[in-house]
């Protein structure tokens, strides 16, 4: 197939573009490449992706709707994976405006660009944050998620409306995929395990949020790239599905497991419950399972001990 995969250089585009290529699919990237983390990492995906002769890249931004229209001249796609977004819960108490053009105008011209291009299929990227603070568990995709705790959750909850819209009014196939805390090799180091393992390694303590009594369904990168390439292969008209580990695992115990991979204690600094976080979060997967054939395989202490040899690979530590 042909597949346009936006958000290329990031954490989940970098993996699913790499899946893609090895089976012999054509895939052209886009990513503006910004700063939010270090921009080397980006650049060392791209790289690796380069070396597929089934690769192209282009550096534009989704929010410019210009430069999407002449990434979409490198088609007709098969697929949009538009991956591309500006991520992270707190940033987005900091720089409100950057997720209204990235993950809302963004959005918007990708779905125009889609309607007028004739594409086949668009699978996007949500957040399991667009469940807030939902008691009910493990969360399920019928339950409600029209109040969010942070902007980032309500440019997903808005993408959720707008591919549904873009359904009804045009049979745009769109498939959502709302992640659960993603992590793995090639991983973004705002996230907790890069940050910890970044931290224990320096001997600089880490800072624990809520005093600890937090817990994360943590969800394997290997595990949710073949979720994604699983919707990818099957256009399903308008669906919203959980891609997630289906197991909620304690802060503490997530925290232990690096200490062992790592083979050192962790310093914790103890931390009130940041704005825009939540308790807890579990995917129900059983709708992933039934209408993408899809099952997450891997537990933390598979996935966490091959990170962190990883990160000590790239970092040389």
């Amino acid at each position: 197939m042909d597949v346009l995969v936006t958000g290329a250089a990031g954490f989940i585009g970098y993996h699913v573009a790499e899946r893609l290529l090895a089976r012999g699919d054509r895939v052209v990237g886009l990513d503006n490449c910004n700063d939010y983390y270090e921009v080397s990492l980006k650049e060392a995906r791209l790289e690796r992706l380069g070396r597929h002769p089934g690769f192209s890249f282009l550096r534009a931004d989704v929010a410019d709707p210009d430069a999407l229209a002449r990434a979409f001249d490198h088609g007709p796609f098969d697929v949009v994976c538009h991956l591309a977004a500006q991520a992270g819960v707190r940033y987005s108490l900091e720089n409100p405006v950057a997720y209204g053009r990235s993950n809302l105008m963004g959005f918007l011209h990708v779905l125009e660009a889609c309607r007028h291009r004739g594409t086949g299929n668009l699978v996007y990227a949500s957040s399991s944050s667009v469940y807030g603070a939902n008691e009910k568990v493990p969360f399920a995709e019928v339950d409600r998620v029209d109040r969010p705790v942070s902007l980032y959750a309500a440019t997903k909850v808005a993408n959720e409306l707008m591919a549904h819209t873009y359904h009804h009014l045009y049979g745009l196939p769109c498939t959502g995929l709302r992640f659960f805390t993603v992590y793995g090799p090639w991983g973004r180091p705002d996230m907790a395990l890069f940050s910890f393992t970044r931290a224990i390694l320096a001997g600089r303590p880490i800072d624990v949020y809520n005093h600890g009594d937090m817990e994360r369904d943590f969800t394997y990168i290997d595990d949710i790239a073949a979720g994604v390439v699983a919707a990818i292969d099957r256009p399903l008209g308008d669906e919203v599905l959980n891609l997630g580990n289906h197991q909620s695992v304690r802060l503490e115990r997530f925290i232990e497991v690096i200490e062992q991979a790592v083979g050192r204690p962790a310093v914790k600094n103890y931390l009130p419950m940041q704005p825009g976080d939540v308790p807890r979060t579990y995917a129900d997967v059983d709708r992933a399972a039934r209408l993408l054939g899809w099952r997450p395989t891997t537990p933390i202490e598979t996935g966490i001990p091959r990170f962190v040899a990883w990160y000590r690979e790239y970092y040389g530590e």
